[in-house]
């Protein structure tokens, strides 16, 4: 989604003082290598090298072919691209695919989660009649302004730390210290969110995960900004179940018209890819959300929000390919 509030931010005071203003405001509009295939459980702590046994867990019922995890694929990432990604099965508790797992970028709506689940988790799973509608267009149709005002409703940066704490996450971080209104430039890294949705699903109490995940379920095709936000996970997965997309730096203005219809803290500063747009496509897939799928990417500076969304989809179909 696209906001001038709530999404972006200087990346940290260092960097500030090398780069124009003007730029880094124009990043703050937003919506918002581990490589190969590795056998590794997402926990609470870096995951071991993928050389490592995994640690047993539940033994895995397979019903059949079908349902079995891909063997593992190795996509191609377009030019200019920088792209981080895990495929997580819950049934064989293994990742499937990894790439660049730890690395951050700047989360753009994806952070909405960590908004949503805090919100949630300090009322006992329950959401005032008087926030449900904003509550709702903030994870179905990611609306910025909902987003702003919970994120102000719980301490903003305070938000992201309770949740790093009670997740567990590594890499996860505030934004700035300087911009602490700008929730966009929250620092994050595939991994992390992989084990966000495992906690949802997992862990999180039943009515906070049903909430959630209810409303993720039932995202709508266009973002409330007017960008389209079927890209990656709707459109390369028909067994797509949930989703939280993300998006920074295409402008204000979507490139083409969007018609709601069929579903579709570190030593140093973390990086957020400031001055290039980002995409993110995050959701689960198959029954019960069998798989976790997380695919965050920074693009080329200038690129197009079309060109990118076709980029990001096609490497998401190239990841799940065989779920």
């Amino acid at each position: 989604m696209n906001v001038r509030i709530g999404r972006g931010s200087p990346r940290a005071a260092s960097i500030a003082r090398h780069v124009p203003l003007a730029v880094l405001l124009a990043g703050a509009v937003a919506c918002g290598g581990d490589g190969g295939a590795a056998a590794v459980p997402v926990t609470g702590e870096r995951t071991a090298p993928a050389s490592s046994p995994p640690v047993p867990g539940p033994a895995a019922i397979v019903p059949d072919t079908a349902e079995r995890a891909p063997a593992a694929v190795k996509p191609k990432v377009a030019p200019g691209v920088s792209a981080r990604w895990v495929v997580y099965d819950r049934t064989t508790k293994k990742i499937v695919t990894r790439r660049a797992a730890h690395k951050t970028v700047r989360s753009a709506s994806v952070v909405k989660l960590f908004i949503a689940l805090d919100y949630l988790e300090r009322r006992g799973g329950k959401v005032a009649p008087a926030d449900a509608a904003r509550f709702r267009a903030m994870l179905r149709s990611s609306d910025d302004k909902a987003a702003t005002h919970f994120w102000n409703l719980g301490g903003k940066g305070a938000i992201v730390k309770r949740m790093r704490k009670r997740i567990g996450l590594t890499d996860t971080a505030a934004p700035p210290a300087s911009q602490p209104g700008f929730w966009g430039y929250t620092a994050i890294s595939a991994m992390d969110v992989a084990k966000t949705y495992r906690y949802l699903l997992e862990k999180a109490s039943p009515r906070a995960a049903s909430v959630v995940m209810g409303h993720l379920r039932k995202a709508t095709r266009c973002g409330a900004d007017g960008f389209d936000q079927s890209f990656g996970i709707p459109r390369a997965v028909k067994k797509a179940k949930a989703v939280k997309q993300g998006w920074s730096g295409f402008g204000t203005v979507p490139p083409y018209p969007c018609t709601n219809g069929a579903r579709f803290v570190p030593a140093v500063a973390p990086d957020l890819g400031l001055g290039r747009p980002v995409l993110h496509t995050t959701g689960t897939v198959g029954g019960n959300d069998r798989w976790i799928v997380v695919v965050l990417t920074l693009n080329p500076a200038g690129a197009s929000y079309r060109t990118s969304v076709d980029r990001i989809t096609a490497l998401t179909k190239s990841l799940t390919r065989g779920l």
